[in-house]
């Protein structure tokens, strides 16, 4: 984004509060159809009519209003889809084969190579790698739910909390000025979250385990012991991929590339392994268009929907009184729960550049300070950490979750879901702002 367009546009100043209608309307959808009308709902066909129903409206509207808006917010989405896309399409020709045990260690053990791999791969690459093994692991189990909606708060949002890799709003804050070293110093935070997320599953997941009744009978060491067998990989080569499609982000943080360049190069990533990895192993994987399809009908909608309300945020950042870093933790995490997180983390960082007197298009100069480097790390908390709260709060939600039930796992509702993050996560963030932010 450029600096002109960073800045908050006068637009924000000019739209009406009931502009965030539409907005609402699609989230309800999202939130209620699949309980209402679960057929209805589940052909992606009709979620792409409802999308386009709620948004084409909205983007019509903003062609007039202001078309550099909405152009940037196109360029938005298609380096969003196409980075998932590349990133869904490479993982998915790796294959981890072995008949691997889902015992509460082993899953503790994927979950804390997630939330490592998260920052170096991104949330999106380590959830899409890792989620397959996992369902495969428990295929044998009758209650799985919970090591689904464990792995999304840790290896879909808390794991990228690390490097500028590892999730949209720090590569934004990057691109900004942020030093690429500096997320290392929210290490403290990352090991406390994930930490204790990892202690709380093991907890859960072991007495679950143990109730179950599962097809191989016996204590959870004898279950153990009978499951393991070597574990090996193949489509290894998509390895070079994914590194291909991370150089391709670090260039186009570093270096000054032509618009479309970045998705091009990550468009490339995903043909090559596309058409270097064997049919085999994409169907021994369980590959299927389906879940990409999903996630790009229903955030087309998000998108559109969204800009008035970002908009208005952008605009009126500034007046909404924040001052101390734990509002600005909870205002940012709030919001990214269900505006998509990156732009969340720059309308506040520019909100918290204008309390500092500083430039909003170059975040960098909030470390300056003692205050500003507070206030960027509690966006930066915020924006990241409470993705996880809703389904729709960071790409790769929507994404594990589409996978999951294609492999028969019946995941919550959208309000189901936000019951666990509820009683897991809002208290872990409570005690995040006690420990750090106060």
């Amino acid at each position: 984004m450029s600096p002109a367009l960073a800045a908050a546009l006068p637009i924000g100043n000019l739209l009406p509060t009931w502009s965030v209608v539409p907005f609402a309307a699609m989230l309800l959808c999202i939130a209620v159809l699949p309980l209402l009308a679960p057929h209805l709902w589940e052909p992606n066909r009709n979620k792409a009519i409802l999308s386009a129903l709620l948004g084409l409206p909205v983007a019509a509207w903003m062609a007039v209003l202001e078309p550099g808006v909405l152009l940037h917010t196109a360029h938005e989405y298609l380096a969003f889809i196409v980075l998932l896309g590349a990133l869904f399409v490479i993982s998915g020709g790796i294959v981890v084969r072995g008949t691997l045990a889902g015992t509460p260690g082993l899953n503790a053990a994927l979950l804390a190579i997630g939330a490592v791999a998260a920052s170096i791969i991104g949330t999106t690459g380590a959830s899409v790698l890792l989620i397959r093994p996992l369902l495969r692991a428990n295929s044998v189990r009758k209650r799985v739910v919970h090591v689904v909606v464990f792995f999304i708060f840790v290896v879909s949002n808390a794991g990228g909390l690390l490097t500028p890799l590892g999730d949209p709003p720090l590569f934004l804050g990057f691109l900004r000025g942020v030093p690429f070293l500096w997320t290392l110093r929210l290490f403290p935070q990352w090991l406390f979250v994930n930490g204790v997320l990892l202690v709380l599953f093991y907890v859960l997941d072991s007495t679950i385990f143990r109730k179950e009744d599962l097809e191989t009978p016996g204590d959870l060491d004898e279950v153990a012991v009978k499951h393991q067998v070597p574990v090996h990989l193949a489509g290894g080569l998509n390895f070079l991929y994914l590194a291909g499609v991370v150089g391709v982000l670090l260039a186009a943080g570093t270096l000054d590339l032509p618009p479309g360049v970045q998705e091009a190069g990550m468009l490339a990533m995903a043909a090559l392994s596309w058409f270097t990895t064997p049919r085999a192993y994409h169907v021994e994987n369980g590959f299927s268009w389906g879940p990409i399809q999903e996630v790009a009908v229903v955030f087309a909608g998000i998108f559109a929907t969204m800009i008035p309300a970002l908009q208005l945020l952008n605009a009126r950042g500034a007046s909404l009184g924040l001052s101390s870093p734990a509002q600005y933790f909870w205002a940012s995490g709030a919001l990214s729960s269900f505006l998509d997180n990156a732009p969340t983390y720059l309308a506040f960082a520019s909100a918290a550049s204008g309390v500092m007197g500083t430039d909003a298009g170059a975040l960098g100069q909030l470390l300056a300070t003692e205050q500003g480097t507070a206030m960027l790390r509690a966006i930066s908390l915020g924006s990241v950490l409470m993705g996880a709260n809703t389904y729709i709060g960071n790409g790769p939600n929507f994404m594990v979750r589409s996978i999951a039930e294609q492999a028969g796992v019946k995941m919550p509702s959208f309000f189901g879901y936000m019951a666990w993050s509820g009683a897991v996560l809002l208290p872990l963030f409570a005690a995040v702002t006690w420990l750090f932010l106060v």
